[in-house]
């Protein structure tokens, strides 16, 4: 496998450049979406509930990511603790609403990187990363130089600016985004964000174009574009139409991995439409829709 392209990045100076013009931009964070303008640089806690440093609530391999991720080694999974949306039913709610997590420098967070690499993992894993794009780039800027070499993961939910992404043109390998809702009203009263759908299909057409279809070589995937869309009860997602945006705005030939693991979590209660898991029809449904416009990588086999 050959180095990633932020190796060259780093030699030209560009990446250093990156996480400079990140920094900046903390200091009336525009980093992501919510565009909340708090000063991080002073501290000061953004929408994300986040600051100047990035809060880490754990590392290292993961064996449940998709396949062509996990490989036999495990992927190198960061979670980042907070998050850009409020998602009433998160299942890591502890760490993206409560921000469980330790506080880590940028130097502290190069030495996580490396870690995970000398434990054997096939990718750096940055699981829920868009309010820490500035920590990131700032700790991959002295990774480099040590010899980090892994393909690195983007693992968000989809809540992106193009803006930010574009930091990230050749930064990143993988783009694995959650495409969540296909409509903006549901994604308000079940996360908390305005815009989502205009905000998610914009950000995906960027990674689109930074990485293309997703390329796998030995049963690993190298670089490309991983959707997930998890499959919610009485399709409040808008699955179709999600479905039908991938299909006819990005490639026929996207990968797509649809999740049937909802359940109610967190908050989920106080809403009655989401107090239950989703059946094996509903489920069924959005496969079909799936394979009726084209999609076929990451589709799963007949579950009924």
């Amino acid at each position: 496998m050959s180095d990633p392209a932020y190796r060259s990045l780093y030699e030209q100076g560009v990446l250093q450049e990156r996480a400079a013009a990140a920094r900046e931009r903390l200091a009336a964070c525009v980093l992501c979406p919510q565009v909340c303008r708090a000063d991080r640089l002073d501290d000061e806690a953004g929408a994300c509930r986040v600051g100047r440093e990035a809060l880490v609530a754990s590392y290292g391999p993961h064996m449940g990511e998709e396949n062509v991720l996990r490989g036999w080694r495990g992927s190198g999974t960061i979670f980042f603790s907070g998050c850009n949306m409020r998602c009433v039913y998160c299942q890591n709610y502890d760490i993206s609403q409560v921000a469980r997590g330790r506080a880590v420098g940028a130097e502290e967070l190069a030495a996580i990187f490396l870690e995970v690499q000398r434990k054997g993992c096939h990718n750096l894993n940055l699981v829920t990363p868009s309010h820490v794009i500035a920590q990131i780039l700032e700790a991959l800027a002295l990774a480099v130089p040590r010899g980090l070499h892994l393909p690195i993961v983007y693992n968000t939910s989809g809540y992106d600016s193009v803006a930010a992404l574009r930091l990230l043109d050749g930064v990143v390998d993988i783009y694995m985004p959650d495409i969540k809702y296909s409509n903006s009203a549901l994604a308000q009263r079940y996360s908390g964000i305005p815009h989502y759908w205009d905000v998610a299909r914009a950000a995906l057409r960027e990674m689109q174009r930074q990485v293309g279809n997703l390329r796998v070589e030995g049963g690993l995937a190298t670089r490309g574009l991983l959707i997930r869309h998890l499959v919610l009860p009485e399709d409040l997602a808008g699955s179709r139409e999600v479905l039908r945006f991938v299909a006819e705005e990005l490639s026929r030939d996207a990968w797509i991995n649809l999740m049937d693991q909802y359940y109610p979590a967190y908050r989920a209660y106080d809403y009655p439409e989401l107090r239950r898991g989703v059946t094996a029809q509903e489920y069924a449904t959005v496969v079909a829709w799936a394979r009726e416009l084209g999609l076929h990588r990451g589709i799963p086999l007949d579950r009924m």
